[in-house]
């Protein structure tokens, strides 16, 4: 392998399997195709003219946030700021004359947040589908998977890093992941749109200032929606003074916009959708759940069987599957060491999921709670068809019981000691990560998901994402 100084960039000979933006192309497939030449203020006519839409003026002054990036962008040459892609070229291919990194004014994005239910996702959808000029340089996706995206190539970068200089053994020789990281990424994405920005991991607290810093100066365009104002974001994060300097970057590169418009729209929508969540209780529950399956399974060419599915060189075994439907207990999806990679897997594979028996999420389940939120946001974001049973309604099943600072240094020994935190210190312990904080935030979000998943709008959505990927 070669030395950093190589005429050829280190980051290009970086081709991890990792990065190919699977969000992106379901997103696409799945949605909407705007008419040529529409902008974010005619497509949100066109749907108040329709009844798709209702009016609100808090939607209505987010769309005029969105219609400005939208006329930025369309006169935005990413090419000529420095460390984009014409940075790789020689000057006499993309001439002489073009402007400095400090002459191109690189349009502010836009930071949404607001309640759940609000419309945040679909508005910022509705944005994305317009900016058609800028197709094949855009990207739409969830945090979680974006995130999970930039963790697979920092470790590839990091196997393919330039090997210690033995002659300097002496020397401190430190190798910085984030340009190679950073380079990949801008060689696919100037508009990057993330959905549900909420930063859980101490990981990726930590990543994101440098990654971003380093996006940021080198072209990106970035929207984000958010249930949390930039202020609050990694709130009572384990080491957030380290997190608050992304935050004031995050303000100057992205215009802060507020939607509350007091309405959950998924609520609203409930009127005549599918009665997809059952009460586990119910002594004829079983019995509806399985005529459901038995319907669904009809339509597919497979038998009912166990099946392994093979995920990042693991073997993962699930009891019950029909052709592309999966039904799961609780415990199988969400019992198990599972998460991100595995839950974007069973999206790509099976289009209806069955979870059974989902328990009250106390806070000693809440390593369950987490993977459980996870699920939702996975499954919701891919289109994909739940019909479920809990313990108690939906929005009743986390139910995190106070608990004494003691009890919180006793189930969570291992990340205290993991993390060299002193118990002594103090409110060490009140951490989020500890106190079941950040999971009961995002719950609210799940609830939501789950109440829009059995709308008829959502059916729609699934109908059309499963004939898409029939094909």
């Amino acid at each position: 392998m070669g030395s950093l100084g190589a005429s050829w960039p280190f980051w290009r000979r970086v081709r991890p399997t990792a990065w190919s933006w699977p969000i992106l192309k379901q997103t696409l497939s799945a949605s909407a195709v705007e008419p040529l030449g529409s902008t974010p203020q005619t497509v949100y006519q066109s749907r108040l003219a329709t009844g798709e839409l209702t009016v609100d003026p808090h939607q209505a002054t987010v769309i005029t946030h969105f219609q400005r990036l939208h006329e930025q962008l369309r006169h935005y040459d990413p090419d000529l700021v420095g460390g984009s892609r014409a940075a790789f070229l020689p000057t006499w291919l993309w001439g002489s004359g073009a402007s400095s990194s400090h002459e191109v004014t690189i349009p502010a994005g836009v930071y949404l947040w607001g309640t759940v239910g609000g419309g945040k996702t679909m508005l910022m959808d509705l944005f994305y589908e317009t900016v058609e000029y800028m197709d094949g340089r855009k990207s739409r996706v969830h945090y979680h998977d974006f995130m999970l995206e930039v963790h697979s190539l920092m470790h590839e970068v990091k196997k393919s890093a330039p090997p210690r200089d033995i002659s300097r053994w002496d020397t401190y020789q430190p190798f910085d992941p984030i340009p190679p990281v950073g380079q990949a990424i801008l060689s696919r994405v100037t508009l990057l749109c993330l959905d549900e920005f909420q930063v859980t991991d101490i990981a990726d607290a930590m990543i994101l200032k440098h990654l971003f810093s380093y996006l940021f100066a080198h072209g990106l365009v970035l929207v984000a929606t958010s249930n949390r104002p930039p202020n609050d974001l990694y709130k009572n994060g384990l080491q957030r003074s380290n997190f608050v300097p992304f935050i004031e970057i995050l303000k100057r590169k992205a215009e802060v916009v507020s939607l509350d418009p007091g309405i959950d729209y998924r609520r609203q929508a409930m009127g005549g959708g599918e009665h997809l969540y059952f009460i586990s209780s119910d002594p004829t529950t079983d019995e509806q759940l399985n005529v459901n399956f038995k319907f669904m399974a009809a339509k597919e060419t497979d038998d009912v069987r166990s099946r392994v599915i093979r995920i990042k060189g693991r073997d993962v075994p699930f009891q019950k599957t029909c052709g592309r439907i999966l039904d799961c207990d609780f415990d199988e999806l969400c019992g198990r060491a599972l998460w991100t990679n595995d839950y974007i897997k069973i999206t790509q594979v099976f289009h209806t999921v069955y979870i059974r028996n989902i328990p009250i999420l106390t806070r000693k389940l809440r390593s369950e709670a987490r993977r459980f939120i996870t699920l939702i946001d996975t499954l919701y974001d891919h289109r994909i068809r739940v019909i479920a049973s809990g313990e108690v309604n939906y929005w009743e099943l986390f139910q995190p019981e106070e608990a004494s600072e003691q009890d919180r240094l006793d189930e969570n020994r291992m990340l205290v000691d993991d993390l060299g935190i002193k118990a002594a210190d103090s409110g060490s312990m009140d951490a989020s990560v500890f106190s079941g904080e950040e999971e009961l935030f995002a719950f609210d979000r799940t609830v939501s998901r789950m109440t829009e998943m059995q709308t008829k709008d959502y059916a729609k959505k699934w109908a059309k994402r499963h004939e898409a990927t029939s094909d």
